[in-house]
């Protein structure tokens, strides 16, 4: 497992989020985890 920072835009502000993965995980998946996370933390 590793630790991957990721920068996403939400609602057009950037938001630095942390994603948990497996090192065989692909950047596409990771980016999809950190897109979920930063909307269930700032969806109105």
């Amino acid at each position: 497992m590793v630790q991957v920072e990721v920068t996403i835009t939400f609602e057009g502000k950037s938001y630095l989020t942390n994603v948990i993965a497996h090192r065989e995980m692909s950047d596409d998946e990771i980016l999809r985890l950190a897109t979920e996370q930063v909307q269930k933390q700032w969806k109105k």
